[in-house]
């Protein structure tokens, strides 16, 4: 299945200036080399990772990559795995990069990127979405940060045949997760000054599984107190959201309400293509482009790398190299500013590696 990249965008002048994580110390302009894990991806994959590899080495950023393919191995037991190179890579980096990566629909794979999430524990996934300052959508101001469980929900890969043309898909929510996630998204909230955090759940229905969530939601939110605490059904927050998403502040959500959800509030702000994302772990972080593989036009010097980019420099602010972060940054969307060097999903005719080539020289 050909999997679509992101919407077109026709002008673009600006984007989200400020990520939404605390650095973890701020090195400014360090020597000091950090290693970093890079899952390149498929289908475009390659191309956007060598993109900011080249990008990166113009801006002399104190990164040293450790490339690592991810395509399962089947072992003894005939079952496939995840290669022993990512956990020897990401236990000494802590830290990964990762481009797009594909599961074939319905051929009974577990997806790559679920499969990522539970090994390393990342259990938070962190997508900032902020309306880009001069590029008109039918949403002004928008400034909001969906916080997903990463880990269980309807994403658990548990799923059996119970009889002939009946499936049964189990979805997991257990405490420790669901608690977890919930400080979390208070601790996000306070950090970067935001004032609301709202659980977004069906428990109405779901009584047991969405009712455990909800309920870890209310026992943290009793803890955190500075912070205003809201809950709602997904049903209505899809309302809410796409008449006025000024409503929203931080919302915290299970495994798949976030998938969905997330996606739409990238849409309020014109896509997937300028949208970073960053998965927060208990021993780690991999930080990646949320668009998909596209393979129509791999290996066609077509793909436009900024999502991939924008999560890099996401990365280097969670690293703490924030003045690297915000150099590359700034080389970036003063290039899609001018309108030369426009790929075609954002309305311009550039090549992939004339769209670099100008970053790297503004560097």
């Amino acid at each position: 299945m050909v999997a679509r990249l992101f919407r077109p965008v026709s002008r673009l002048s600006s984007v989200i200036s400020q990520i939404v994580f605390k650095p973890q110390q701020s090195q400014q302009l360090s020597s000091k080399i950090h290693k970093v894990t890079l899952i390149p991806g498929d289908g475009i994959g390659p191309e956007i990772s060598a993109s900011v590899q080249k990008i990166f080495a113009a801006a002399n950023v104190p990164i040293e990559w450790d490339p690592v393919d991810v395509t399962p191995v089947k072992g003894p037991d005939g079952k496939f795995r995840l290669p022993q190179k990512v956990f020897e890579s990401m236990a000494v980096t802590k830290c990964g990069l990762k481009g797009p990566l594909a599961t074939p629909v319905g051929k009974g794979h577990q997806s790559l990127n679920l499969a990522l999430r539970k090994a390393f524990s990342l259990y938070a996934n962190v997508r900032p979405c902020k309306s880009v300052e001069g590029y008109a959508t039918p949403y002004e101001n928008v400034d909001l940060v969906t916080i997903r469980e990463n880990t269980e929900g309807e994403y658990s890969g548990i799923e059996h045949v119970i009889v002939d043309g009946v499936v049964q898909s189990i979805k997991l929510i257990t405490e420790s997760a669901s608690r977890r996630v919930a400080e979390y998204a208070f601790k996000f909230a306070r950090d970067n000054k935001r004032s609301t955090v709202t659980a977004v759940h069906k428990a109405n229905i779901m009584k047991m599984s969405d009712g455990l969530f909800l309920r870890c939601c209310r026992d943290v939110a009793e803890e955190n107190k500075d912070i205003q605490f809201r809950e709602s059904y997904l049903d209505t927050v899809c309302l809410n959201m796409v008449q006025d998403p000024s409503k929203f502040d931080v919302l915290v959500m299970p495994n798949l309400y976030g998938d969905i959800l997330s996606d739409l509030c990238a849409g309020l702000i014109g896509g997937l293509g300028v949208t970073p994302s960053g998965n927060i772990g208990e021993d780690g972080a991999i930080f990646e482009s949320v668009h998909g593989t596209a393979p129509d036009i791999a290996g066609l010097d077509m793909a436009n790398p900024t999502a991939l980019l924008l999560s890099a420099v996401m990365m280097l602010r969670h690293m703490g190299l924030t003045e690297h972060a915000a150099r590359i940054e700034r080389s970036a969307l003063d290039v899609i500013k001018e309108s030369k060097y426009l790929t075609k999903d954002l309305g311009g005719n550039a090549k992939c590696s004339e769209y670099t080539n100008e970053v790297c020289a503004r560097l």
